[in-house]
């Protein structure tokens, strides 16, 4: 498999941290994460990216206020201008890649940023996966809010329940649960990451997550919207409402599948990603 290789590059006036593999003549497709604690490109895309990368020029980045991408001295004031400032790191991420166009893998919260690059800078983009995107979430799920305000409780316990909320059935990580439990309790404990998120869910309000119908429309891209049935953290609800309104778009639905269908329904996931940005689905 090919080669995924780590780097710095210059987003703005900071560095976003990600991971490059693929041919960079071949189409690019950008993977953007989810926002539970924790959360990097690491472990979102780890599994699937060498893969991927046969075939396509693949980039994940670290979402600002997320992993090892340079933290904010000084935190965006609300839900609104933190997405503000994701949209720029993506485009600015581009230009210095010197990519033109590129393909978007979206997860959760990296679903809703890719929703609002396609409202900014549609030009930008070819097609867009939405892997359990929060566009159309219209109300906060318990999960969700203990998701939102964990930073008040970071226990390890209270980190593997969480974990096991994710999964549709959690005995299919048991073995790695542990280790993975470590992982993110050591990022989420270094004092920049912590203050991140603390700051990320600070005035955040659903209607900053929310597109509205009047832009689903405007949308031209071709859209993949992939959801587990079992997601407990954003519903099927939600991509339901986006399929209503997003005028080229195809919806799968995979049952025993959870809030990680990249992770529990890994070979799946890539066939339908890969089908979709070959044209063949």
């Amino acid at each position: 498999m090919t080669k995924i290789l780590t780097k710095k590059v210059q987003t703005g006036d900071y560095q976003t941290f990600i991971y490059e593999g693929g041919d960079k003549s071949h189409e690019t497709i950008i993977f953007l994460h989810g926002s539970g604690p924790g959360a990097s490109s690491k472990t979102n895309w780890q599994g699937i990216l060498p893969q991927v990368s046969e075939k396509f020029h693949v980039v994940a980045l670290d979402i600002l206020g997320f992993g090892n991408t340079d933290h904010p001295e000084v935190f965006p004031e609300n839900g609104a201008k933190w997405m503000s400032a994701r949209v720029k790191q993506v485009i600015d991420l581009m230009d210095t890649l010197e990519v033109d166009k590129a393909n978007l893998v979206g997860n959760s919260l990296g679903g809703v940023i890719s929703l609002n690059l396609i409202m900014n800078a549609p030009e930008r983009f070819n097609r867009i996966v939405l892997l359990g995107a929060g566009g159309g979430l219209t109300e906060m799920t318990p999960e969700l809010a203990k998701l939102a305000n964990f930073a008040s409780d970071p226990s390890p316990a209270a980190f593997k329940n969480l974990f096991r909320w994710f999964l549709a059935d959690e005995t299919f990580l048991e073995a790695e649960l542990d280790q993975i439990v470590a992982e993110r309790v050591e990022t989420f404990n270094r004092p920049e990451v912590r203050r991140s998120y603390e700051a990320n869910f600070k005035n955040a309000h659903l209607s900053d997550i929310i597109v509205p119908p009047s832009a689903l429309k405007r949308m031209k891209n071709p859209f993949l919207l992939i959801h587990g049935y079992e997601d407990r953290f954003v519903p099927l609800e939600s991509s339901l409402y986006m399929m209503k309104y997003l005028p080229d778009s195809q919806l799968h639905t995979i049952k025993q599948c959870g809030h990680w269908a990249q992770i529990e329904q890994k070979d799946r996931f890539i066939k339908l990603t890969s089908d979709f940005f070959n044209g063949e689905l």
